[in-house]
Parts: C-alpha cells; structure tokens; sequence
C-alpha cells in the first residue's frame, strides 16, 4: 500500500527536480537560436539561427547591438579561478594532513576554517573591499583582493573533500614506507599523493568552478577591472538579447568539458591504482 502512494509521488519529485534542474538550461539553448538582430529573448523562436553564435565571435555585420565584453573579463576569470584553485587544493591538502593527528584547539580550527564557506558571500566581498582601502589601505583587484576572497570561500571545500579522502587512508603503507628509511617528504610525494589523487582532482574541480562562477563576493572586491560573472550581469541588467544565452550555452559546454577532462584523468588514476595492486599481488 505503502509503496503505491510512495512510487507515484517519489516519479512526480524527481521529474520536478529534473525539469527545475535542465529547464531554465534547455530554454537558454532554445533561445540561443533566434533569428538575428530582430529577434529577442521571446516564444515562440521566429526563426532558427546561429546569428547569435557568429555575434559572439565577430563574424556578423555591425548592427545596433554590441558584442558583449567579455574577452577580457573570461581571460581573468579563468586566471583568478585557476589560482584559487592551485591555493585552494594545497591548502586543503595541507590542512587536511595536519587534522591526521590530535592537537590543542583541532576543534576550534577545524570550524574556523568551514566559517569561510558559510558567511554570506556579500557580507565577506564588502569586508575584503573595506579592509583594503580603509585598514590595510591597498588598492582592489580581482588578481589581490578578490583573489584572496575566493580562496577564503573554496579552501574550505577543498580541505572537507581531502578530509575525507585522508580519513578513509590506510596509514600502514607510510608507516611501512618510513620504516625502510624513506624520508616523510619522499613519502608523501611516491606513496601518499598518488593514492589520495583522485581526491585532489575533486578538490582541484570544485575549487575551480565555484571561482569561475562566483559573483557576491567578486563585486565588490574586484575592483574597477570586472570579471566574467560581473560582465554579464553588467549587460543583461540594461537590457536582454540572445547573444547573452548563446554565450550562457558555450560556458556550459566549457564546464562539461572539464568535467570530461576530470572523467579522464579519474579513469587513469584508478587503472593505474588497480595495476600497483596486481604488482603488488604478485610481489
């Protein structure tokens, strides 16, 4: 009785979810398509086109709506999240290692370093940008201030990813590694990161894409030069044209691919864990 009720209504909250999940992206996509210069951002499509996707790169005649900016703020997007995300991951990896061990105050750390990821994002980029100019009295800049704004909010994701990853770490392949005279740095270099690598790839991913994406924190801290978030949001609130979902399909595609790279270099990282263990065997 119970699971007739529970199966029709667990259908209806999964289709939910699936239609709030991909809708607004299968609209954009839709959308992206219409005819160009005329058509707007309405149903149904006047006309199927690539107009818009030929405007992002140049390649129309001039018309009365002007490429969007966004050259240079995806050139320092993609800057500023590949940095946060090398700081992130080697500070989470570092932070990780250290809560292997008790020490005095691991608990009070421990949530001071979540905090980050918990204070609302506008409350830390107005307090980046405040603490800049009025205390430590330096200029903004998405490559100083909103940088370290950015590594503020992911570190904390990385370290919990590394956390568990090393909790789940069998120690006796270090300890056995140590006992043969091999120094702690070699070790961790030739035993413990090759097998906590997966870890860091999903360290290295999420610290990646919640920079590229975040915006409250970058508004305020960025400075006068604007990243790839605060461009769009910049063109959009004057007015809506399809270039803008065009251009919202291609950074979709963009994060797909890193998610095909990260597949990847998974698979390879397991198929090679799986070969050390077959040697190990025959050993």
């Amino acid at each position: 009785m119970e699971s007739k009720i529970l199966k029709p209504v667990l259908a209806i909250y999964i289709g939910l979810f699936i239609l709030f999940l991909y809708g607004p992206f299968f609209v954009l996509g839709i959308l992206s398509f219409q005819q160009g210069p005329e058509g707007g951002p309405q149903f149904p499509i006047i006309e199927w086109s690539t107009y818009w996707y030929k405007h992002l790169f140049g390649m129309t005649p001039p018309s009365r709506i002007a490429p969007l900016p966004v050259g240079e703020a995806l050139v320092r997007s993609l800057i500023l999240a590949f940095m946060t995300m090398v700081t992130a991951t080697v500070l989470g990896v570092m932070a990780a290692q250290a809560f292997r061990r008790r020490f005095t105050g691991a608990g009070i750390v421990f949530y001071l370093i979540v905090l980050g990821m918990m204070v609302p994002g506008v409350l830390t980029g107005l307090g980046t940008s405040l603490l800049a100019n009025n205390v430590v009295g330096i200029e903004r800049h998405w490559w100083s201030t909103a940088f370290v704004a950015h590594v503020v909010y992911t570190f904390p994701f990385a370290f919990l990813v590394m956390l568990a990853i090393l909790n789940r770490f069998d120690g006796s392949v270090e300890e056995a590694s140590w006992s043969l005279g091999v120094s702690p740095i070699r070790t961790f270099r030739k035993v413990t990161f090759p097998l906590i690598f997966p870890g860091v790839l999903s360290a290295m991913l999420f610290a990646f894409t919640l920079s590229f994406d975040e915006f409250p924190r970058t508004l305020f801290a960025s400075g006068r030069d604007q990243t790839l978030p605060l461009a769009i949001y910049g063109t959009f609130s004057v007015e809506i044209h399809p270039n803008i979902f065009a251009f919202g399909v291609m950074t979709t595609l963009f994060s797909f691919a890193l998610l095909a790279v990260y597949g990847i270099l998974m698979g390879l990282s397991v198929r090679r864990a799986k070969k050390m263990a077959m040697q190990e065997d025959i050993a």
